[in-house]
């Protein structure tokens, strides 16, 4: 079994970010993962037998501000698991992505100090009982945040233009503003 669940934050302008941040970023959240699934699924097809978990978030789902970067690796870390489950589907070894939303007491939002502005959050225990589920159920893809971040979420992968122009002022903006300038701080 594999869960990749390493992340770096990618939050900031596209300016903002010398090209060493960019691969950081490319290469923790998106080439790691794939790295490794390529180097154990080998032996898990062989076995009939496994489980690859990817721990993507919401935003490889909607785009949101001052986040090209971080949502540009976690839809490529979704897509890429989304392809590899296809792959596999009839191997024995399963794929599943776990996508939180905003993760509070652990990780990179939680250091960030940022807040949801009433969006709400989710624990690190029910991150690590959805990947529990995704690995026992082999699903392909679990949502862990409440409900109004996964609807929004959903909305965002449905209908990108009108996401893109809700979240670029409001509360969206001074959410990820405050989480940009907390990252850019630590």
């Amino acid at each position: 079994m594999l869960v990749a669940n390493a992340g770096v934050s990618g939050t900031g302008r596209l300016d903002d970010f010398t090209p060493e941040e960019m691969r950081l970023a490319l290469r923790v959240n998106l080439e790691v993962p794939m790295l490794l699934a390529r180097s154990l699924a080998p032996a898990m097809v062989d076995r009939g037998a496994g489980q690859l978990v990817f721990v993507a978030s919401l935003s490889g789902k909607a785009a949101s501000p001052r986040s090209s970067v971080y949502n540009a690796t976690k839809f490529g870390l979704r897509g890429f698991a989304l392809g590899l489950r296809t792959d596999l589907a009839r191997s024995g070894v399963g794929v599943s992505i776990v996508s939180p939303g905003f993760v509070r007491d652990a990780g990179m939002f939680a250091r960030s100090g940022g807040t949801t502005a009433g969006l709400g959050s989710t624990t690190p225990q029910r991150v690590g009982a959805a990947t529990v589920r995704a690995i026992e159920r082999n699903r392909a893809e679990v949502g862990v945040a409440p409900l109004r971040q996964r609807a929004m979420a959903h909305i965002g992968l449905a209908a990108p233009g009108i996401s893109a122009r809700v979240q670029s002022g409001g509360v969206a903006a001074r959410t990820t503003e405050g989480i940009d300038a907390g990252h850019r701080k630590g």
